[in-house]
């Protein structure tokens, strides 16, 4: 990334292009990423590339059967996540490398793999000379036994394996072939009438062994590319199948044995169910999407255009970190990824220009969470919620536009009222790209509107998701960054590596998922809420609130919100609460987690950054984000704010809504222009939650309360301008 601030006689010339962002498009690279070069980049660069058009053939031209898809979706990025990424530091790092020993044990490790991969392709033609099924020894014996031997010592050795960054660790190669042995084994059963006999006594122990090796192989991969959090949790709920049982009150469950829980745990109740639905759907194909978008370098010109349209304002990159913020998490699926990719340029704008290294952090975290509920894309989670409800996904992009507004409008407020408070500029005209230049490419959003125009004209989210690939190679034709056959090759491998860390999160959260559909703990939770309800309905959602923040702390928002809904919104709706309002409101908070202490991913991606104290900065994006954390309430007690109800109860919730959020962003900053005393801010708060609430009385008090504070701000600030003048 690069600032570089052009000469007034620079900027004044239309040969010299005003450039601010550069690189905002280009992927960050993790520590524990492998950076190949010869043979083994073109071998990955490959795999990637083919595994990107496998879904776009598969979804597009020639559709496979289900369960066969999607095993097939997670053994790829099992394959390519192995090689791609490394399960411990590298070798370059200090210079040590594994001891010999270690390298030939992974080496031996290769053999009982390798054997029970072979054993996979014998049964295999076994089962299509006509045998019914497998004699259980030999699914013991020569396959079980071998895979879960090679899958647990390879990924014990590949802790504590170091390799040189440019070569793939041996042990690693054993749980690649690992992942082949149990993707062969589930569809050569998966596709004969064993798979009818899942979660039952009669089904195949060998089916249980593979699913065991797999449940293991996606924790490992989640571990090394989304953290420890949601492989705690997950090892959390896995115990509680095992130790439901012994448990009192309402945690405790009849029981289930290990091979009749993980017979059907590798099935759609649990990690081929709605999470990899949608993963090895919707999400693949809007990587992909924003893949060709980051080719053709679509990411540098909306933050360009957020520089030229809010540059100027006091604050500016501030409200530029809105913006660009904003537009980026519509292509962009995680916060923290969100606030890599702008943050690295407008953080350090923000400091230039006033703000302490702590708001500048907040501000963008707080902003970068918020491109998760901005339609339409609103990251992966709404894929999600259209599966789990049922509910089209127009409709639920729709009911996100007033939310949305509303929380980027109280970002805005609280960047504004701080600026204010503090006297400070926006950037000068040298500073920021030249808005008539920008105006000239705006043919670059063309991708979003054909995507937005397509889901509204009817077209499935496949079919718009495609149109809007291929036209964002099109229209790159007309910009600079013109993609041909290479550099659509690229983004077909960028694709590939991009979808790793989503595809093992939503897998892991499928095993959570079939841990709560297979126990039954949800309608335990529900049942709990049902309860609480009784005494008091807003005593309910604050508990609802809590759960779905504590799970989703750490984890990415896609893991977050599907294990919240599996657990929290099944309970809100038996409560009365309907559907879209219950899984909006476990939305909202899965994705506030983001930011809330003391567990806030975005923003300690943002304190990195900005060198300021990873606690501090959480604490501070709280503060900003306030809204979200008041807004799904919003949707209880006002319907209307998902579009539910009559126009005129729309516009007249979403308008009084808006005057409360910019009364609590006032109240938090102390500024309602001018300085505001301590009682004003008391009664402030009290206009906002009224005008919040959404009822007709209360908000006409709110209404009041905001008209009373405007008139008796104005009025002071005017007799301190008379005073200053006849002085």
């Amino acid at each position: 990334m690069s600032h570089t601030p052009q000469s007034r006689d620079e900027a004044s010339s239309d040969d010299v292009p005003t450039v601010n962002a550069e690189g905002v498009d280009e992927v960050a690279v993790e520590a524990n990423r492998r950076l190949y070069n010869g043979w083994q980049w073109l071998l990955f660069g490959t795999l990637a590339i083919a595994y990107s058009l496998f879904h776009l053939v598969s979804l597009n031209i020639y559709p496979l059967e289900t369960w066969s898809f999607r095993i097939l979706h997670i053994a790829g990025a099992l394959i390519l996540g192995y090689g791609l990424y490394a399960g411990t530091q590298f070798a370059d790092d200090d210079g040590r490398r594994s001891a010999a020993w270690m390298r030939w044990l992974s080496y031996a490790l290769l053999i009982p793999a390798l054997y029970a991969l072979v054993r996979v392709v014998m049964m295999q033609q076994e089962m299509s000379a006509g045998a019914m099924r497998i004699a259980p020894e030999v699914e013991a014996w020569h396959f079980g036994y071998p895979l879960i031997l090679a899958t647990v010592a390879g990924i014990l050795l590949s802790w504590s394996y170091r390799q040189v960054r440019e070569r793939l660790s041996p042990a690693d190669l054993v749980l690649m072939v690992c992942a082949m042995a149990v993707a062969g084994y589930l569809l050569v059963m998966f596709n004969s009438p064993l798979r009818a006999s899942t979660g039952t006594s009669f089904a195949p122990m060998g089916i249980s062994y593979a699913a065991i090796a797999g449940s293991l192989l996606i924790l490992e991969l989640t571990r090394r590319v989304a953290g420890l959090a949601l492989v705690i949790i997950s090892a959390i709920f896995l115990a509680y199948v095992f130790a439901g049982p012994y448990l009192p009150g309402f945690l405790g469950y009849p029981g289930l044995s290990v091979g009749r829980f993980f017979s059907q745990v590798y099935t759609d109740a649990g990690i081929l169910g709605p999470t990899t639905a949608v993963s090895s759907t919707y999400i693949i194909l809007f990587i992909i999407f924003a893949a060709f978008l980051q080719a053709s370098k679509v990411g540098d010109y909306f933050v360009n255009f957020a520089f030229a349209a809010a540059g100027r304002a006091r604050g500016g990159p501030a409200k530029v970190s809105i913006f660009a913020s904003g537009l980026m998490g519509m292509i962009n699926g995680t916060s923290a990824g969100n606030v890599v990719s702008t943050g690295s340029l407008t953080i350090p704008l923000m400091k230039k220009v006033g703000y302490p290294a702590r708001s500048a952090g907040a501000i963008e975290a707080a902003a970068s969470t918020g491109g998760q509920i901005m339609p339409p894309i609103m990251g992966a989670g709404a894929f999600i919620m259209a599966e789990v409800t049922g509910i089209p996904y127009t409709e639920i992009a729709v009911a996100a536009i007033i939310p949305a507004i509303l929380y980027f409008l109280s970002i805005y407020c609280m960047v504004d009222f701080e600026a204010a408070r503090k006297g400070m500029r926006g950037m000068r005209s040298d500073e920021i790209p030249r808005f008539r230049r920008l105006v000239k490419q705006v043919y670059l959003f063309a991708p979003i509107i054909i995507l937005i125009a397509a889901l509204f004209m009817g077209y499935s989210v496949i079919r718009a998701g495609t149109l809007a690939t291929a036209s964002a190679a099109v229209v790159s034709w007309l910009s600079p960054n013109k993609m041909g056959l290479r550099a659509i090759l690229t983004a077909l491998q960028l694709a590939g590596s991009m979808s790793i860390q989503i595809i093992a999160v939503c897998a892991c959260a499928g095993l959570i998922v079939g841990v709560i559909a297979l126990t039954g703990v949800g309608a335990r939770f529900s049942s709990l809420l049902l309860g609480l309800a009784g005494v008091s309905q807003l005593l309910a959602l604050f508990f609802a609130m809590c759960i779905s923040i504590l799970l989703g702390m750490g984890m990415p928002t896609t893991a977050a919100y599907a294990v919240a809904a599996s657990v929290v919104a099944p309970g809100l709706i038996e409560i009365g609460i309907q559907p879209l309002v219950a899984h909006f409101f476990v939305f909202y908070f899965a994705v506030v987690s983001a930011i809330t202490p003391p567990v806030a991913l975005a923003s300690y991606a943002a304190a990195g950054i900005s060198g300021d104290r990873a606690m501090s900065t959480s604490v501070a994006s709280f503060k900003i984000g306030l809204a979200a954390f008041i807004v799904p309430f919003m949707f209880f007690y006002s319907p209307a704010m998902l579009m539910e109800g009559s126009w005129m109860q729309i516009l007249r919730v979403g308008a009084t809504a808006t005057l409360g959020i910019v009364l609590l962003s006032a109240t938090v900053q102390a500024w309602f222009f001018g300085p505001v005393k301590a009682w004003q801010r008391i009664v402030m708060l009290i206009g906002a939650l009224c005008m919040i609430y959404g009822g007709l009385m209360t908000d006409v008090a709110g209404l009041a309360i905001g008209i009373v504070l405007f008139l008796l701000q104005r009025g002071r600030n005017d007799g301190g301008t008379r005073s200053v003048a006849s002085g």
